[in-house]
């Protein structure tokens, strides 16, 4: 009866805890004059809210403790730009909560993608020259003071946030916008605010690896910052070699190649548009199809 116990027991202390929290943060903030072509975009405040559900991790996985025991999981933002040529946009995201000085400063990285109310449209809406599609690409960052289960499970969270938008040139226009905000907020602990123990490891195996060998190839559409260019096609090849020289760090060598397609007609547009740079930019040209 007793060896049963203890196998229960060990059982237990094996097994992966899950443990899950909500967090909802109000922000009020400035749009960041990064490009002087937006500055007449700049008339108002943004605000808006972030909504996050995050899984918390206590070491189960190797990772796990070899960063401090992050948190991941997925926001929401909704943000007003207060601005009827901006619109608003609204935001789905991945992230990870990274935390330090005994895990009272929170940082969070997310990386997702957005919808926008009121993009680019040459006859509608021609002054909006940061947003040139429906959807963009966006990445959130947040440092905060955070302090969790002071009551029942109810914690705060309080910091500044950066939030970016952009379609990576996908379509013109794509100046985009930065927002710089103070947000304030509360934790909940969907178990109630139960303590639980963090798994540590004292020994560790050195990790050894050979030189591994990396080839890449990416593609994609992008278009030049003249509006109404065209999309074209682009391919990345990249080759590189990397060595692990511990559990978080290695070192790498390699190279690039790229092939921008949208470059020639952008030359070509240039060179027809000003003269004086024709021959330096049919010169380019030849060079690029040579490739």
């Amino acid at each position: 009866m007793l060896f049963f116990l203890l196998g229960a027991l060990c059982f237990s202390q094996n097994k992966e805890v899950k443990k899950h929290t909500l967090d909802l943060s109000q922000f009020y903030g400035s749009v960041m004059l990064h490009n002087t072509d937006i500055s007449h975009l700049i008339t108002n405040h943004p605000g808006g809210f972030i909504l996050g559900y995050n899984r918390k991790t206590y070491g189960y996985q190797e990772w796990e403790e070899l960063y401090n025991y992050p948190d991941y999981g997925a926001s929401f933002i909704y943000q007003d730009m207060n601005s009827t040529t901006l619109g608003k946009n609204y935001g789905l995201y991945a992230h990870y909560n990274f935390y330090f000085f005994k895990r009272n400063i929170q940082f969070r990285i997310g990386q997702g993608i957005a919808y926008t109310t009121n993009p680019y449209d040459r006859e509608e809406n021609f002054r909006n020259n940061a947003y040139g599609s429906d959807f963009l690409s966006s990445t959130c960052l947040m440092l905060n003071y955070h302090k969790e289960n002071l009551i029942s499970g109810l914690g705060i969270k309080g910091g500044i946030s950066l939030i970016h938008y952009s379609n990576g040139n996908f379509r013109a226009p794509n100046t985009s916008t930065n927002t710089f905000a103070f947000n304030l907020g509360l934790t909940y602990d969907l178990d109630g605010g139960k303590e639980l123990t963090y798994v540590h490891t004292s020994n560790r195996e050195k990790v050894t690896e050979p030189i591994r060998y990396n080839l890449i190839v990416r593609g994609g559409l992008n278009e030049s910052d003249v509006i109404g260019s065209g999309q074209y096609g682009f391919f990345i090849f990249s080759g590189y070699a990397d060595k692990r020289l511990g559990r978080k760090s290695a070192i790498q060598l390699g190279g690039d190649v790229f092939f921008s397609n949208f470059l020639k007609e952008l030359i070509r547009f240039q060179a027809t548009s000003f003269p004086k740079w024709r021959y330096k930019q049919m010169m380019i040209i030849k060079e690029l199809e040579f490739f």
